[in-house]
């Protein structure tokens, strides 16, 4: 059986920006341990399945470990994928997910606007163990699924340099999130570190931004905000808190297109 393949940098205009993702279309699901062992295969932060689901699709997404409930860039990458191959007469893709509702990517002005749930953070303790795996000295912490720590400076997330390893074995920490304000006309920044779900640093996480812009919205009291990752890739995201929704907007290139054997 071949199946087809795409790679996509999304959340960027430049090749070899943002954050790779791999799109696997399929015509009916694959037993999970074969979806799993192709994003394991894939080796990047996510790889995503879709199948036809009436006027959308239906979409599932794995790290090379396990299989996650929500996940932004690899979504962007199927929106994109869709408008640009597949489908390339429509400007909006719902897609149906089983734990975060219906996503819609829509395509406007040369970006792709995503509409997902909001996950506001609320104060939290941190696990013990937290802070010493990632350094630095924090002015909050909160939680939603993320543990989301927040920084004084745009520089005190470039310079975080977390333990991995201790990071993994912290107890009731899926991922975290650090973050503090932005320069230069960006409003914050971030970094996401999840090396317990086999992602050490996550290039672009657009589902982090659920959590990011109700936090940042609240505290620089507005809702259209821009954002950049600070990973070594780096990315670039427009973030919209609307209600209980957040719209993470952004670019995306293709890197190849090809088939896989099975």
């Amino acid at each position: 059986m071949r199946l087809p393949l795409y790679q996509v940098d999304a959340f960027t205009g430049d090749l070899f920006g943002g954050n790779p993702a791999a799109v696997c279309p399929l015509e009916r699901w694959l037993p999970d341990a074969t979806m799993q062992a192709i994003a394991a295969e894939n080796n990047l932060s996510e790889t995503a399945f879709f199948v036809r689901d009436g006027d959308g699709y239906a979409l599932r997404w794995f790290t090379p470990t396990v299989e996650v409930d929500l996940c932004g860039h690899a979504t962007l990458a199927s929106g994109f994928v869709v408008m640009s191959f597949l489908d390339p007469q429509r400007d909006t893709v719902p897609f149906r997910t089983v734990k975060a509702g219906t996503l819609t990517v829509t395509r406007a002005d040369g970006m792709l606007a995503m509409d997902f749930p909001a996950r506001p953070a609320t104060p939290a303790e941190a696990p013990p163990g937290l802070l010493k795996a990632l350094g630095g000295a924090p002015r909050a912490i909160l939680r939603a699924r993320d543990h989301l720590v927040v920084f004084d400076r745009a520089a005190d997330i470039a310079a975080l340099k977390p333990d991995f390893a201790a990071l993994a074995g912290v107890k009731d920490c899926w991922a975290v999130i650090v973050t503090a304000p932005g320069e230069d006309g960006v409003d914050f920044v971030s970094r996401f570190f999840a090396p317990a779900q086999g992602v050490l640093e996550d290039p672009v996480t657009g589902s982090s931004h659920c959590t990011l812009t109700p936090y940042w919205a609240k505290r620089l009291g507005k809702t259209t905000l821009d954002a950049r990752q600070l990973s070594r890739r780096g990315g670039a995201l427009r973030c919209t808190l609307n209600g209980d929704r957040v719209s993470i907007a952004g670019r995306a290139v293709l890197y190849f297109e090809g088939q896989i054997s099975l």
